[in-house]
């Protein structure tokens, strides 16, 4: 037994060495500590991927700038330069509109490590064989015979003309690229997110434009007091209702809402209202798309996903990355900063890290907060390293980057620095709190509802690792669920919205627990807030894309922002008491209000009474004062706020008081 203690302290000393602040996260979390060499390992692997990318790329940062090179691109000389990876290729050619769709009149080089270039001369007045515009193919022949049509991993740019079923590549080449006028803004101290989809974002049945979401979108969210947009589904997808989450080409803003300077102006527009922008970014899976995809680019099954069972994922139906692969970090890392540079986003929402984290990808898996389910070979550690060097990455560059984890399993120090042995992600998605509000929603009546529950689930996150809270995203929002509106209202809220109807008990409940629900999310729930487009009013319908289900119809692709304009329509409390939550956010910042370590209070067992009888009496004042204004509930609530001493959760809980001001 000595010897095993020994052994183990001998262990630990040795984490402790390799990993530099490793003893803070130990600090913190005690319970850890049986778990100290996996952070050594997963720092190690992280440390020596980073070491070895110095010493044969010159660094990270020259690394991720490789879409400099790959893809095509124009030269200073009016030339063209071409270079590509297709290990499994006999032979690479690339064809189009310039040489008359000629499969073989211009063969790239083959070179060292699967990697082919080719350089193709300018013309005799100095410009360019393949002009703005011109459509392209990379052509591979594969090793068993076959000639393949390939777009390329890296082109910037692709569209699908009329009722064609495969997208066309398109060399995107302006003479007058669009020029940024505006900085970006500041890091947000409380971040405040609308979760938006640009195609959506009409009233009307169509996939709506960047332009329209410049020119009508961001104004709401400003107005509504949101300083931070996620955009969903930019990275071109071949299918318009997978929501983007079945990407084709990683490097192509879609161009199903426009061009990519149309994109860019939309960043630029929002960064000159003092919003930030962040971008969905899927690189935990990609399309089995063929001819217009990643998927076998070079004929064979792996190229950039792992071969056999483990590169497929049974429940998406698509291809997984194998991350360990020297040309797949290239392509993602570079994926990432091409995003921050060409069009100045400020961070990324990384989707699907549940299942990157884990072999068995969280199909079938419960997590039940055993710190076990965490540790072992059933982490994919190649995966885990690769989210370490993308949050060091963009980091690195640009340090008010931010990045949120979709991640529903809690893995420890997901959110804390890798210097700790963490993934180094600023945020992750408190996943566990819309489906706590559907459930009570579903299973309880209004006299049932546990506030200590309720409060339990709003607090239950690590400690110094934030979360960004969400009563309801675009998840809940999606043909075949409801939304809180929806749960709250139903049927009723095609009938009776209309101020000139009288108020039913079903409509004004639904209103006020709609208000509630959010106000208390918004105050108890994480350092972030998020909220998906159209939720903050109640928006009447699901969301259903175009599909052969719905007779590829629009009426359910759209958001009816023309709702909250209605003077006569009901919808405009919601939307008001949404830009009164946030704009009060922003005055007295309980987002951004430290976070307390609840084992670190004493005598809790009398606060906890305290705090929940506190809540109880905020439930009554809401039931019965909700109609009226307030004044010195606003005073009290600032008094509490600016006192001093052990304020425990107060911060926080100080906010529910306004309910009454609903």
């Amino acid at each position: 037994m000595a010897a095993s203690a020994g052994s183990g302290e001998a262990a630990l000393a040795a984490a402790l060495a390799d990993v530099p602040d490793l003893s803070r996260l130990l600090e913190t979390d005690p319970a850890l500590k049986p778990y100290a060499g996996d952070f050594q390992r997963r720092y190690k692997l992280f440390t020596q991927t980073l070491k070895n990318i110095e010493e044969c790329e010159g660094g990270i940062d020259e690394f991720s700038k490789s879409y400099e090179s790959f893809g095509v691109h124009r030269c200073a000389d009016g030339g063209l330069y071409c270079k590509e990876w297709a290990p499994g290729a006999e032979g690479v050619f690339l064809t189009g509109d310039f040489n008359g769709w000629n499969p073989f009149s211009y063969p790239y080089k083959k070179l060292e490590y699967g990697k082919w270039e080719l350089y193709i001369p300018p013309k005799n007045n100095k410009s360019s064989v393949v002009p703005h515009g011109s459509k392209l193919k990379v052509v591979i022949t594969s090793k068993s015979g076959e000639i393949l049509y390939r777009i390329s991993p890296w082109a910037k740019y692709v569209v699908r003309e009329s009722d064609n079923v495969n997208y066309d590549w398109m060399q995107w080449d302006p003479e007058n690229p669009y020029q940024f006028k505006h900085s970006r803004p500041r890091k947000p101290k409380s971040l405040r997110i609308y979760e938006s989809h640009v195609g959506i974002s009409s009233s009307e049945g169509k996939i709506a434009s960047y332009k329209h979401f410049t020119c009508n979108i961001l104004p709401r969210i400003k107005d509504l007091g949101y300083n931070c947009i996620q955009l969903m589904a930019i990275m071109e997808h071949a299918y318009y209702a997978s929501f983007g989450y079945q990407v084709t080409s990683f490097f192509a803003a879609s161009s199903r809402y426009g061009t990519p300077d149309e994109l860019k102006e939309l960043v630029d527009t929002a960064h000159s209202m003092g919003i930030i922008v962040l971008l969905d970014v899927v690189h935990s899976h990609a399309s089995k798309n063929s001819e217009d995809g990643l998927n076998k680019f070079d004929g064979t099954d792996s190229c950039y996903f792992h071969s056999g069972p483990r590169g497929n994922h049974e429940l998406w139906d698509s291809r997984l990355f194998a991350y360990s692969r020297w040309e797949v970090l290239r392509f993602l890392l570079s994926n990432l900063r091409w995003w921050l540079e060409e069009y100045r986003f400020d961070g990324f929402r990384f989707d699907g890290v549940t299942s990157m984290l884990y072999h068995h990808h969280g199909m079938g898996q419960g997590f039940s907060g055993d710190y076990n389910e965490y540790f072992g070979l059933q982490v994919d550690e190649d995966s885990l390293v690769y989210l370490m060097l993308a949050n060091y990455l963009v980091h690195s560059v640009y340090p008010d980057c931010i990045t949120i984890a979709e991640d529903v399993s809690g893995m420890p120090a997901l959110c804390c620095p890798i210097t700790q042995g963490g993934g180094g992600f600023d945020y992750r998605l408190a996943m566990a709190i819309p489906d706590k509000w559907i459930q009570i929603l579903k299973e309880f009546k209004d006299e049932d509802w546990n506030m200590g529950n309720i409060v339990h689930t709003l607090i239950n996150r690590r400690y110094l690792e934030k979360c960004i809270a969400y009563a309801e995203s675009h998840d809940q929002a999606l043909v075949g669920d409801k939304t809180l509106a929806f749960w709250l209202m139903d049927a009723e809220m095609y009938t009776n919205m209309s101020v000139l109807s009288p108020l039913t008990l079903v409509i004004d409940r639904g209103i006020q627990l709609h208000k509630m629900i959010r106000l208390i999310t918004h105050a108890l729930g994480g350092e972030g807030y998020l909220n998906f487009m159209g939720n903050e009013f109640g928006h009447p319908e699901w969301l259903d894309f175009p599909r052969k289900g719905n007779n590829e119809s629009y009426h359910y692709a759209r958001r009816q922002f023309h709702l909250t304009d209605d003077e006569l329509l009901r919808y405009k409390f919601l939307n008001n008491f949404d830009k009164d939550m946030n704009k009060l956010e922003e005055r007295f910042g309980w987002l951004s209000a430290p976070q307390r370590n609840m084992e670190d209070i004493r005598d809790w067992t009398i606060i906890q009474i305290s705090f929940l009888s506190l809540l109880n009496i905020m439930a009554v004042l809401i039931l019965f004062w909700y109609t009226f204004q307030a004044e010195w509930v606003l005073c009290f609530k600032i008094w509490i706020y600016q006192t001093e001493g052990d304020k425990i959760c107060l911060q926080r809980i100080q906010i529910l008081i306004l309910c009454s001001c609903i």
